[in-house]
Parts: structure tokens; C-alpha cells; sequence
């Protein structure tokens, strides 16, 4: 965080901050003493190169493995090891024609593939080789990917995870998007603040460079130990400007991309139909997120939309005869209905879809479906057909005469005990497309960031115009559908005889009326945005053309006839070993130097293969580094926080430390309560012994800034509102900040806080159990535990989650940090510093108080009674000492701290 930040830390939150017990570091034979990743992202082509460097220390041969972990979208196009100056480069062919060294590995129970799926984003490319004693090595792997604009963001994830301390580790991303960036954000699950100070960003209108250069000190856990703390997920999301609805034009040593998506345009009206699953297999968990999901995927249809409910196990069951309007009324009734389905029985997937289907058809019938709105069939199960039609085949051919291309189905798998490819298919045949939802502790984030994404649709029948004397070579130029926070993209080759200006025209309709978008680009201009090397490599936009063909020329053939998909994959194969890419249809053949292990095969899983792929492990040799390297990866999972102590003061940073003197940071309970809210002041330093103590309190902020007064104080308060609503706390409309909760006076405690930012739009919500980041309106959600380590930075905010506590920052706001203890009871707490100038516009259970309280030091009755005045009333404040302790979610037992209690009665 930025030093003004560092400066107003409270000392009561820094106390929060602890760790596990120091780790014994290991000696590594195989040492790695360079790890380079170098992104270079061009009108969102990414282009990746990773470089390891290892040496081999020991006085005998040992086995270096080369492992890295990648998007699943991205195609390897390189990988090369050199040896004693020797290359061995990776040969990239036709899977038929590595049949026979596949089929040699396999035999001598070798792995067969280094390629693997390894969650729902990344799949992971290994490879070992042995070095001989003081030999080198240098791994080279390339990768390339299309960044998807999901809602309203592309995503550059690199994962980085070294395993062990290397002296030049360092990460460079260049961004060039000519269009402009219009929003930049990096998000790092292992970055502490040590590691925040090796990570520099700078942009301009149209470029940013990223880069993370750690030294040795800084990535290390402990100070003198070996274990590194760089391990997870790097992640760069960005959006571009969009001057023209028509889209932009960019062009490349004779191809061309258009990249459309048009913001300011009317939302479709929605009729959808959600089938659930609720057979048996989806007890538990399943159905309790599903429910979960589906409360708030209805709270956010539109009044002019149109649903119902299917849920299904054996049987069928409909909500409601027909489609209903989602006005508030029926809105609620459908989620109390939602929050009491219960799993049991068998899955009739073909009877349960048919239904959904015929409900929209008597709708339509009756002209209750608006013209040109969108018709959607959502689909949810997590497994095959038990009961009723359970032949996949006939269940396509039902579903696929049933919707006879008038609606659209999105069929999303939950878990991999669905026939994924069957539901694939299912969905390409009709229009949608198929999604993953994987079993983990955000499922339901999943289900809503993927209803989201279809949402709101703009608008239909997209189709791009080229002037045929133009431009060959066309990718996917019609489109069912344009939903906002996507983009549709359209690349090709222009033909020789191109004329100095290319015209182009998109047509598509919305809910009013039917659009066509025009622009005109000067091909020679637009040539000479890509002159400089330094963002982007050799024939970028001929490759992103490649890629982007060989996905679509896949897609199709999911749904193809035989003969078709034959077709289909022969043009695929073409292009994957024109552009050596590794495809499905492709294998990489990677050679080792005479006289080691056979060579190893890369084939690259498909979403379907997950399952299977997923429960193989790869086979290791059983070397000291294979051993070690394991051990380290154990005990670096476990020392995941570090005892931070007492740093710095949130409440006063211009008193010197010399003056403050403090032994412990103090909190304080009060036993009075006054309209609901109980009050307490809190000294810094008390020479006095500790005693029992209640709970935490609910907030914490300055005392200082509320009255006025330089001492340095800090005012606790518990909130004892009971409300079947959530409680607004601070509403404060200049800063664009608001502050909810809900608080369970059965419990005594909030059970949920959330802090909504105008600027940047997001929402930050908190439970016991997780921190959830939803960005914009419809935006991406992203869910994270307390005991993981966040650095999320956005333009004018900053996240950072470390040792159990989340702060919340921004130049010249309030600083907000948001914890979970779990002693002496679980339970949420706010810890908060305002600037100075807080404004009196300020409003809430706590907003208020910033203009309506004061606290009297001047007037002091006695040593131990001051005078508080609380909106114009004065009260005799009284001093007292008491104990405190608490305990950090996912950090050791802290001390117990002394505090000062101020009992207030009326005058």
C-alpha cells in the first residue's frame, strides 16, 4: 500500500497480524537461479515466453523438472531445452504421427502426456530431464492466447510458483491496445508488503508495462530462510476505450482484426427458463450453492423480463403453469420457492428440457413473448440421464426439434461426473454454449458470474459486411447474439488489390429498432501503428487470425455430422502445424539427449477429458530433488503467515514514536447503552494488569478525527440495531462511499459487511467464512479465504488481504479494514480512519457520528471522568480498566491488552 496508507495503520490492527512457527529451510541440488516470464499483449494476442535456468550443484547426476502451469485457453507454439549448448527443440505433429512414441511411453509405463488439466482455468506442461554434475540447463516454453472479453474485462493470468528462493526472478508484461487502455488492475494471491515494493506499474493512453522483480530478501518468508513466498496466481485485467459503436479496425502485415462491442444500447428483454437439477447426487453442497445462486440470479431480472422454474430429479416440476413477469411480487415468491428445493431421486434431463422448451412455445402461441426479445433455456445438472429418454443422441435430436432454432440453450455441468461432451453438443446444436461449474467453495459465484454473462443481452442477428474485393479469409462473421460486457471479434486477410480505404458495415437488431453500424479506416495508417517491436512479435495479427480460426473450426465440429467433422478437423490440423500450434489434433514430441527416458508426448486436454485427466498423476522419478522439492512445496503451503508486530499508528501519524510510548494497542467495552448503539473509549497505554474481558467490539475508529482532539484515542462501538434489513452504517455520497451490514441480534454480531465504491465501481462483501469482490454492475465476482494473501490494485483502490486481515485503501478516503476473529466468539469486525476533512454530509449508524459527537478532554472532571456530548447532549464519561484478547481468523493467540472502559451516564 502507498506510504500515507502505511503511516495511518492503527496499531490495534497491526496487533491482528501473526504467524506459524519459523520453517527449517532445505538444500536444493537443483538450483534454479533464473525464472524470466516475458508477456507481451497486443490488441489483447497475448504472446508468453517462459525461461527457466538451472544448475545442477551437486556431485552427481540429478533430475531437473521443468514445470509450468498455463491457461487452458492458450496453445503452446515452443519449447527447447539447451544442454551443454546443445538445443533440443520440442517438434510439433499431427497426434497420428506421435502415435508411436506415445504408444513406447505408455508401454514402459512412462508418463504419456505432459500436458494435464489442473483446475478450471490452468492446465500444467511438465518435463524432466537429468543433468550431469555443475551442468546448466535452460528451459524455453512459448505460449499464445486470445484474451476473452468477459464481463467487461480481458484477463492475463500467469502463475508463478518457483518453488524455491531465484536470485533473478522477474515478471514483464507489455500491454499495447492502440484503441487505449481505459482501465488497468493487478490482482496477486501471494503478494505480502514486502513483495509489493518489487512490483512497479506504468501506463500511458495506449501502453503499460508491468513489471515484478523481486530480490532474494523480499521473497523470502522468514528472514535467513529458504522458503519463498511467491506462489500463486498473478493476474492482469484491463478494458479498452471504445470511440466508435462500429468497433475497431487494426491491421498487420496484410491481416486485419474488428474488435465490436458497443456499450451505450438498450437491454434486450429476457424470457428464461432456469432448470435445476435436484436429483440425489446433488445433496449437500450442490444444491445449497445452487440455491444460494439462484436467490440472487433473480434479484437481478429486470421488470420487463419473463421466467419460470423447472427443477427436475425423476420427475419434472414446474413452478408456475407459464412464464410470469418479474415484478417484485413474483420475484419473492420464486425465491422462497428456490430456497426449499431439496435433492433426491433420479435425473430426467429429456423431459425436464422438453418442458422448459414447450412452456416458451405456449407463450409464443399466446404473443406473450415481446418481439425481438431473447428466449433462453438454462440448464444445471450434475449428472448423466438415469431415468426417462437416457440415450444422449436421441436426447439431442428431441431437444434440438423441440427448439428448431428459436431459443437459445446454455447448459452448465456441475462437476465431472456430467457427460460434458454430451452437454457441449447439446448447447452448440442450440444456439448457447457449455460451462464447467467446478465443486469448489464458489460455486454459486460461478453460477451468477455465468448468468451475468448472459444477462443482458443488446443485441441480435449480428452480421459483419466486408466489400468482397476487400478481404479473404474471413473468421466467424454472423452472430446469434451480443451480450454487454462481451465482444465479438472478426479477423481475416485483405486481399492485394485492397483499396486505400476499407469500408465496413455491421447490422444487427435490438429491442427498438434495426442497427447498422458504419466505419472507414485508412489501411496505410492503421499499418503504421505496429512498427515498434518492443509490444508486439513477428506477424502477431496472421497468427491471432490462426488462432482464433483453428478454436471456431473446432467449436463447429462438436456439432457436426461425421462427414462435416471430418472436414472441419482436417482444416484445424492444417493450420496447427502451419502456425505450430498445440491443438486437440496436435502432439509436441519432446526429445531428451541420447541415452535418457524416452521421449515424452504433449497433447493437450480437452474440457471433456478433465475428469479422466485429472486423477493421473504424472510419473516422477524418485530422485532427492523430486523428494525435496515435494517436502518444500509442503512446508511452504504451511508457513502461510508471518508475525507482523507493532509497525505503524493509524490514528495519529505525526506523533513521534518517542512520544507515544506504547506498550500495547487497547480496546475497551461498555456495559451502557444509549438508542441502541454502546459506546466505549479506547487509551493506548495503560501501566495497569490485565483483567476478564467481554467480546470484540462491532467498529473501531479515531476518536481523534471525530472530536477534533491530537490525543491519541481510538472510539469502539457496538451496534444492537435488530433489522430484517441491511443496516445502512455509512453513507458517505462525496467520497462515493457506503458502508452496509446485517447484523443477527440472536447472535450478536454481523453477519455479513460490505463497502461499495462509486469509483471504481465495486463491492467488497465480507462473512466469517469469505471475502467476495464484485466489480461494476453485472461485473466479475471474485472470491477469496482469510487465510490467503491478496494484493489487488485497481485505479484509485487498493486491496490487500494479509494474515487475516483486509484493508481497504485509497489516497485522500477513508481507510477501511475489515477482519474476522474467531475468539472469544466468531465474529466480524470494522476498523476505520477518516481523513481530516471528513465531510458533514456524512450519514449512518456511523456516518453520524462524525458531526455529531464530541468528546471534551478540556472539560475533565477528574482524572478517571471526562465529558462526552452526543447531538447536543452531555454525558459524565467514566474510566475504568478491563482485559482484552482476541484472535485473528488463520493467525496465533495474541496478547492480552489493557483498556480503559468509559461508563457514561446523564448528567
Amino acid at each position: 500500500m502507498e506510504p500515507a496508507a502505511h503511516a495511518q495503520l492503527f496499531p490495534i490492527l497491526l496487533l491482528l497480524l501473526a504467524s506459524l512457527r519459523p520453517i527449517t529451510a532445505q538444500e536444493y541440488d537443483i538450483d534454479i537461479y533464473s525464472l524470466t516470464v516475458d508477456s507481451k499483449v497486443t490488441s489483447r494476442f497475448a504472446h508468453t515466453t517462459i525461461t527457466s535456468r538451472v544448475v545442477n550443484k551437486a556431485e552427481e547426476a540429478r533430475e531437473a523438472i521443468f514445470q509450468v502451469e498455463l491457461p487452458k485457453t492458450a496453445f503452446i507454439t515452443n519449447f527447447s531445452m539447451v544442454i551443454d549448448g546443445v538445443t533440443y527443440p520440442g517438434e510439433i505433429k499431427e497426434k497420428a504421427a506421435a502415435q508411436e512414441k506415445y504408444s513406447s511411453a505408455v508401454a514402459q509405463g512412462q508418463s504419456a502426456g505432459i500436458i494435464k488439466a489442473t483446475g478450471r482455468s490452468l492446465e500444467q506442461f511438465q518435463v524432466s530431464v537429468n543433468v550431469a554434475p555443475a551442468a546448466k540447463v535452460t528451459f524455453e516454453l512459448v505460449y499464445e492466447e486470445l484474451l476473452k472479453r468477459q464481463l467487461g474485462k480481458y484477463e492475463l493470468m500467469l502463475k508463478v510458483r518457483p518453488q524455491q528462493l531465484v536470485k533473478h526472478l522477474q515478471i514483464d508484461i507489455h500491454i499495447f491496445e492502440p484503441q487505449g487502455i481505459s482501465s488497468l488492475e493487478t490482482e496477486s494471491t501471494f503478494m505480502t508488503n514486502d513483495l509489493a515494493d518489487a512490483l512497479t506499474t506504468t501506463q500511458n493512453k495506449t501502453k503499460a508495462h508491468i513489471v515484478f522483480k523481486p530480490s532474494l530478501s523480499q521473497q523470502q518468508k522468514e528472514p535467513g530462510k529458504e522458503d519463498t513466498a511467491v506462489d500463486g496466481n498473478f493476474i492482469v485485467r484491463y478494458d479498452v476505450d471504445r470511440v466508435t459503436d462500429a468497433g475497431d479496425i487494426q491491421i498487420e502485415n496484410g491481416y486485419f482484426v474488428h474488435h465490436f462491442a458497443p456499450a451505450e444500447l438498450p437491454t434486450l428483454t429476457k424470457n428464461v427458463v432456469f432448470v435445476i437439477d435436484k436429483s440425489g447426487s446433488m445433496f449437500g453442497r450442490k444444491i445449497t450453492q445452487t440455491r444460494e445462486a439462484l436467490v440472487k440470479i433473480l434479484d437481478d431480472l429486470t421488470p420487463k423480463d419473463q421466467f419460470n422454474l423447472v427443477i427436475f430429479s425423476g420427475s419434472v416440476t414446474q413452478w408456475k403453469p407459464s412464464l410470469l413477469q418479474a415484478s417484485a411480487e413474483h420475484v419473492e415468491k420464486a425465491k422462497k420457492f428456490a430456497r426449499n428445493i431439496q435433492a433426491n431421486g433420479n435425473t430426467n434431463i429429456n423431459e425436464a428440457v422438453l418442458v422448459a422448451v414447450k412452456m416458451l412455445d405456449e407463450s409464443n402461441r399466446r404473443e406473450q413473448l415481446p418481439e425481438e426479445s431473447v428466449s433462453l433455456v438454462i440448464l444445471l445438472t450434475d449428472g448423466d440421464p438415469t431415468t426417462g429418454e437416457q440415450d444422449p443422441k436421441k436426447i439431442q435430436k428431441n431437444v434440438r426439434g423441440a427448439i428448431g432454432g428459436r431459443y437459445y440453450l446454455y447448459c452448465l455441468g456441475f462437476g465431472f461426473d456430467v457427460n460434458y461432451a454430451f452437454l457441449e453438443k447439446l448447447a452448440l446444436e442450440n444456439g448457447g454454449v457449455a460451462r464447467r461449474i467446478y465443486e469448489d467453495s464458489d460455486a454459486d459465484l460461478q453460477l451468477q458470474d455465468f448468468y451475468q454473462e448472459v444477462a443482458n443481452p443488446l443485441l441480435t442477428k449480428v452480421e459483419f459486411q466486408y466489400p468482397d474485393n476487400s478481404v479473404e479469409l474471413l473468421t466467424q462473421d454472423n452472430f446469434l447474439v451480443f451480450f454487454r460486457g462481451s465482444e465479438l471479434v472478426v479477423a481475416g486477410k485483405l486481399k492485394p488489390q485492397v483499396e486505400d480505404l476499407l469500408s465496413v458495415k455491421v447490422k444487427g437488431q435490438s429491442s427498438t429498432q434495426n442497427f447498422t453500424f458504419q466505419t472507414e479506416v485508412n489501411v496505410e495508417d492503421k499499418e503504421k501503428v505496429f512498427q515498434s517491436p518492443k509490444y508486439i512479435f513477428h506477424n502477431f495479427m496472421e497468427r491471432l487470425w490462426a488462432y482464433l480460426t483453428i478454436q471456431q473450426l473446432l467449436e463447429k465440429a462438436v456439432s457436426a455430422s461425421a462427414e462435416e467433422k471430418k472436414s472441419l478437423e482436417a482444416r484445424a490440423l492444417g493450420l496447427s502445424l502451419n502456425f505450430s500450434f498445440v491443438t486437440p489434433l496436435t502432439s509436441m514430441v519432446v526429445t531428451k539427449p541420447e541415452g535418457q527416458d524416452q521421449a515424452q508426448v504433449a497433447s493437450k486436454p480437452v474440457e471433456a477429458d478433465n475428469y479422466r485427466l485429472s486423477s493421473l498423476a504424472l510419473s516422477l522419478s524418485n530422485t532427492q530433488t523430486s523428494k525435496v522439492a515435494r517436502r518444500k512445496h509442503s512446508k511452504s503451503s504451511a508457513g502461510s503467515h508471518r508475525m507482523q508486530g507493532l509497525k505503524k499508528s493509524i490514528v495519529d501519524a505525526e506523533i513521534e514514536a518517542s512520544e507515544i510510548k506504547t506498550k500495547s494497542s487497547i480496546r475497551s467495552r461498555s456495559g451502557l447503552t444509549r438508542n441502541n448503539y454502546k459506546m466505549e473509549e479506547v487509551d493506548i497505554s495503560v501501566p495497569s494488569p490485565p483483567a476478564p474481558v467481554e467480546g470484540e467490539p462491532h467498529f473501531i475508529f479515531s476518536v481523534s478525527e471525530l472530536s477534533g482532539n491530537s490525543n491519541q484515542r481510538a472510539m469502539c462501538m457496538d451496534v444492537k440495531e435488530s433489522s430484517q434489513t441491511p443496516l445502512m452504517l455509512i453513507s458517505y455520497p462525496i467520497q462515493g462511499i457506503e458502508v452496509t451490514g446485517k447484523y443477527e441480534e440472536r447472535m450478536d454480531k454481523f453477519v455479513w459487511l460490505q463497502v461499495s465504491y462509486k469509483t471504481p465501481e465495486v463491492k467488497v462483501r465480507v462473512t466469517q467464512d469469505s471475502i467476495v469482490v464484485t466489480r461494476g454492475r453485472g461485473g466479475k465476482s471474485s472470491s477469496y479465504q482469510w487465510q490467503q494473501t491478496l494484493h489487488l490494485v485497481m485505479s484509485g483502490l487498493k486491496l490487500t488481504l494479509e494474515n487475516g486481515v483486509l484493508l481497504l485503501s485509497a489516497p485522500d478516503k477513508v481507510t477501511i479494514a475489515l477482519v474476522s476473529l474467531n475468539h472469544p466468539t466468531p465474529r466480524l469486525q470494522l476498523i476505520m480512519q477518516v481523513p481530516v476533512d471528513f465531510s458533514l454530509e456524512a450519514s449512518g449508524v456511523l456516518g453520524q457520528l462524525y458531526w455529531d459527537l464530541l468528546l471534551d478532554s478540556a472539560n475533565v472532571r477528574t482524572e478517571d471522568t471526562w465529558e462526552l456530548n452526543v447531538r447536543g447532549k452531555n454525558y459524565t464519561v467514566t474510566r475504568n480498566f478491563r482485559g482484552n484478547s482476541q484472535r485473528s481468523r488463520g493467525t496465533s493467540s495474541l496478547p492480552t491488552f489493557l483498556c480503559y472502559i468509559y461508563a457514561w451516564s446523564s448528567p
